[in-house]
């Protein structure tokens, strides 16, 4: 598998570049491997494309992965660098940045030779725009296995005056209530990240349990 420094319209939405007081990860490319102890900053991206764009040959690829046809496309890149095990929220900033636009899909991903990625999740359709996600990165002895998307069901659809999508696991907002179409609704999309499995020396990754707890106590 060729690596490459993801050449397709890179959109900078947010980078940490700093490093941490405990980091000791140098590898800051999400098309690079690492190993990674708990605390450490780590690097992955989110691609933003159509739903195919993202397989060849009916296999999916990391967007690392030369084999695919994201270069000179209209997908776009936001790359960040979270603390390991901390529980964090990222946003991507959709005033001037359209998902549907880009084809409407994401997929988080990270590493070259292991190649971790997730299923590719619906962003917006024609008419709704799905703005809160949570993502979980399971690592095996520091090295990242596995990014999935947890999803909750629609349950509080209703209450927020949203509709349920994505096969009746997300809520969405309609695209007209987005303030930046005129409305009153901020529709920047909003990641939750937490982190399971164990670091390079065994340590236990908690925080996907400490969310986990947290939505006991608000279903």
């Amino acid at each position: 598998m060729e690596a490459k420094k993801v050449m397709f319209a890179v959109m900078m939405m947010a980078m940490v570049t700093a490093v941490y007081p405990l980091d000791t990860n140098t590898v800051f490319d999400p098309c690079s491997d690492t190993k990674v102890l708990r605390w450490d900053g780590f690097t992955f991206g989110l691609a933003f494309s159509s739903k195919d764009s993202f397989f060849s040959d009916q296999i999916q690829l990391s967007p690392c992965d030369s084999r695919l046809s994201l270069p000179g496309t209209a997908a776009k890149l936001a790359v960040f660098r979270p603390k390991i095990d901390e529980l964090t929220f990222l946003t991507v900033n959709t005033s001037d940045f359209y998902p549907a636009k880009s084809g409407g899909y994401m997929v988080a991903f990270a590493g070259r030779q292991y190649a971790a990625r997730s299923m590719p999740a619906l962003v917006v359709d024609e008419s709704n725009i799905i703005t809160s996600f949570t993502l979980v990165l399971e690592f095996q002895k520091g090295r990242l296995v596995n990014l999935y998307w947890k999803k909750f069901g629609c349950k509080s659809c209703a209450e927020s005056s949203r509709i349920c999508l994505d096969n009746q696991e997300s809520c969405a907002t309609p695209i007209s209530k987005c303030n930046n179409n005129g409305g009153s609704v901020d529709c920047n999309l909003s990641v939750q990240l937490a982190f399971s499995g164990t670091d390079k020396k065994l340590e236990v990754l908690n925080s996907w349990y400490e969310i986990e707890k947290l939505r006991q106590y608000i279903r």
